[in-house]
């Protein structure tokens, strides 16, 4: 497509439809959209005729969202693309690193074809950002983050991605330190590593470590923490002073942070209240089964949640679809949010907050200005395209259309 077109016939949120005091519905209008170089241009009614000899796109009254965030992905290791495989039996975490160490060198061969499968997938559902988790051990080495990285230069027009350099197999257990400093010179934006008290054995010094290098490498964080309970709170409350000590603020994620799934949410509510303080931010799979994750009442304290698929049919879990939007309807269904307002607003969990009306149903976006990464959807409103998963055809990258037709 040029870097200048019409997209026509856009269906647009403009408002809620309100009997007293509840959200009945949501009201649409059909528009024409400008866009330009990457970005939204002009917005005008689908009634006006456009005089311009710009190319022109028929969205057939689709309607347009904003594209979706991939929050947690690893994009190094899947069998997505391969042969089925199920996960074998591991007994411990340790066994499961112990698999890796001998299944890794197998997966190298086809890491990068895995990588573009695995981003084709995502894309195609909807979302033009990854945060891609890749392993740094001594098995690895670099190799993982190298071959992502080749693949990515092959999608700079499809998706925005930030890499994580992430010890799988721990920070100090598999002394990793050297070659996270390199990974971060190489490329990696964060650094991470997994359950410090568990997997490396000595909180206080994993998590030290952790920091030090990050402010020493100028690097983000994004770090694994499984551990749930006490255990969990106390590795947790430690990030957050150093967090704090260190000011790092705005720029620490936690995956999974399964100690907030508290039975009593009193018993975190401080902790979270620091954690919303110092912008520090979750990352969620929305977890089904024996834990539940507060993740609303940690959004209403302020803190920010990105939705994400982990692993992806690998060696950690058959599971994963790659479809952010499957994420929202998961989230909505688990935490109750079966009403047109609140479907409506559950969007933002998967595009970092943006939602086309805002809790009050001002229309909010799109506007002029704003980055045209956007999907077409088949459905009459977000809330019944997060309800009914509906089927997107068309996905945009600053304007470039990365996957579908128009």
């Amino acid at each position: 497509m040029t870097s200048a077109y019409w997209l026509t016939n856009v269906r647009l949120e403009s408002g809620y439809e309100q009997d007293h005091d509840q959200v009945i519905g949501t009201r649409t209008e059909l528009a024409h959209i400008r866009i330009d170089g990457g970005t939204i241009a002009e917005i005008v009614t689908a009634a006006k005729l456009i005089q311009d000899e710009l190319p022109k796109h028929d969205a057939r009254e689709q309607l347009l969202l904003p594209s979706f965030r991939e929050s947690h992905l690893h994009l190094d290791k899947t069998y997505y693309g391969g042969p089925w495989q199920a996960v074998r039996p591991a007994a411990s975490i340790f066994a499961r690193i112990e698999q890796e160490e001998k299944l890794l060198p197998q997966l190298f061969p086809v890491a990068e074809e895995r990588a573009a499968k695995l981003l084709d997938l995502i894309i195609g559902h909807g979302s033009t950002y990854v945060r891609g988790h890749v392993n740094i051990d001594p098995v690895s080495g670099l190799k993982g983050l190298e071959a992502v990285k080749r693949t990515l230069e092959h999608y700079q027009d499809k998706i925005d991605a930030e890499l994580v350099a992430f010890t799988q197999h721990g920070l100090l257990r598999s002394h990793a330190e050297q070659l996270v400093r390199d990974a971060v010179r190489n490329g990696a934006s964060h650094i991470g590593s997994v359950d410090p008290a568990v997997v490396d054995g000595d909180r206080e010094k994993s998590l030290n470590l952790l920091m030090q290098i990050a402010v020493e490498e100028n690097a983000s964080i994004d770090i694994h923490v499984h551990e749930s309970g006490p255990s969990g709170i106390e590795t947790l409350s430690l990030l957050a002073k150093l967090t704090e000590d260190a000011g790092w603020q705005g720029r620490v994620t936690v995956s999974h942070a399964f100690a907030f799934a508290a039975a009593d949410f009193n018993e975190v509510k401080e902790l979270a209240e620091q954690f919303a303080a110092l912008q520090i931010d979750i990352a969620s799979t929305v977890p089904i089964g024996r834990l539940h994750m507060p993740l609303p009442a940690l959004q209403q304290l302020g803190i920010s949640v990105g939705l994400g698929n982990d692993s992806i049919i690998d060696h950690w879990s058959p599971f994963g679809m790659g479809d952010n939007l499957e994420k929202a309807q998961r989230y909505a269904e688990l935490y109750g949010r079966s009403q047109e307002h609140l479907l409506s607003q559950t969007l933002g969990v998967i595009t970092g907050g943006v939602t086309p009306l805002n809790a009050e149903g001002t229309q909010v976006w799109p506007h002029v200005g704003a980055d045209a990464s956007m999907v077409l959807v088949q459905a009459s409103c977000t809330a019944e395209a997060v309800a009914r998963r509906s089927a997107r055809t068309a996905v945009f990258h600053k304007g470039n259309l990365a996957a579908g037709s128009i």
